[in-house]
């Protein structure tokens, strides 16, 4: 198997064009059409994790963290990540890292989160706007299955747990072909009237060339009428954060504790209790203090994430509990999400967890 056949995996998951315009999620060093030997999956990339690969014959290490975030202008070793890079480099190690897009997904980061607590219909608590276009394509009524058919194929028409959505009118279209024309229907300098369908569809926008150039090879007109249309709808798939409710309502101690064990965690950092139940849970991994004002808007009783700064949780103002449970504990089990996905979608295909503690952040009891 080559790198490239496990790569389209990880990005039907979690598409490259979801990730921040501050990221570097994607193939960092390797090549794609290299032989994959053993993937070893990690949350950073760090020289130690490379020397484990190498001990572990993985010449593919997926990490959630890209360990070049900002351009490199030299390759000296001045530093832990030039270290790295050039370690990894000299060996024909490839790095992949998936880092924001899958923080994006509904089946990403923060949905593993809310497994380990057991939160029931978790949705996106803050879900991305200007992520989905509607194509409206014109087709004869003979040819509207097989083109509905290809553009679903193609990735367009899912809504939610619906695949395969689309509307379908009825009309008649007119044209007249000129000298130049080869018209799959009629004559030149003819004007001709068709029994056609109006086919709408929504797709996402980084489909939008698969989706085009499946609707060009099904379509029987040598000149296809269609339009793209910009939605405004936010969409429910993709966005930070997820929000959902627990079995049983807690209480506010019970919770933290359960917290903690779930999350295997040392030490929370927490506001001021409020001494309520706790029962909708809003959750994200990594850097999250930017989805307090969701949380408070879909009434949270509790937002668990990381990196609050020391004003920042005053800004809870005894209307929500923040937990703050550290970067590193918030995503370290990406590492077993990407895992079963991968086990699901490659048979015989040689996974490793890594086990260099790659944590930055230690603790004083």
């Amino acid at each position: 198997m080559k790198i490239k056949e496990v790569l389209h995996h990880l990005e039907a998951l979690a598409p490259p064009a979801l990730q921040e315009s501050y990221d570097n999620a994607g193939l960092i060093t390797g090549h794609p059409d290299w032989e994959v030997t053993g993937a070893l999956l990690t949350l950073d990339c760090t020289e130690p994790v490379i020397e484990e690969a190498l001990q572990k014959s993985c010449n593919l290490i997926i990490a959630h963290h890209p360990i070049v975030f900002r351009g490199l202008k030299s390759l000296t070793g001045r530093n832990y990540v030039e270290r790295t890079v050039i370690t990894a480099l000299k060996n024909d190690i490839a790095v992949y890292a998936i880092h924001t897009n899958l923080d994006h997904v509904h089946q990403g980061v923060n949905a593993r989160i809310a497994q380990r607590l057991g939160l029931q219909q978790p949705r996106i608590l803050s879900p991305k706007e200007g992520m989905l276009l509607k194509l409206t394509v014109f087709v004869p009524r003979e040819n509207s299955a097989a083109l509905r058919e290809a553009l679903h194929q193609a990735g367009a028409g899912n809504i939610g747990n619906y695949s395969e959505c689309s509307f379908r009118t009825d009309g008649m279209g007119t044209f007249r072909p000129n000298e130049r024309a080869n018209p799959h229907l009629g004559t030149h300098h003819h004007l001709e009237e068709v029994q056609e369908e109006r086919i709408e569809v929504i797709l996402p926008t980084w489909q939008r060339g698969a989706v085009l150039s499946a609707m060009r090879q099904a379509h029987p007109y040598e000149e296809v009428a269609y339009y793209l249309s910009p939605l405004e709808n936010t969409w429910q798939e993709v966005g930070a954060g997820m929000i959902g409710t627990l079995p049983t309502p807690l209480s506010e101690r019970d919770f933290l504790a359960y917290l903690k064990e779930k999350m295997q965690l040392q030490v929370i950092r927490h506001t001021a209790l409020r001494q309520r139940p706790v029962e909708r849970v809003a959750v994200c991994g990594g850097a999250g203090s930017f989805l307090l004002k969701p949380a408070l808007r879909q009434q949270a009783d509790v937002l668990v994430t990381a990196d609050f700064k020391y004003h920042e949780f005053f800004d809870a103002d005894g209307k929500i509990v923040i937990a703050d449970i550290g970067h590193f504990e918030s995503e370290t089990f990406t590492r077993e999400l990407l895992g079963d996905y991968l086990s699901e979608k490659i048979a015989n295909f040689a996974t490793y967890f890594s086990e260099t503690p790659t944590n930055p952040v230690h603790y004083f009891f």
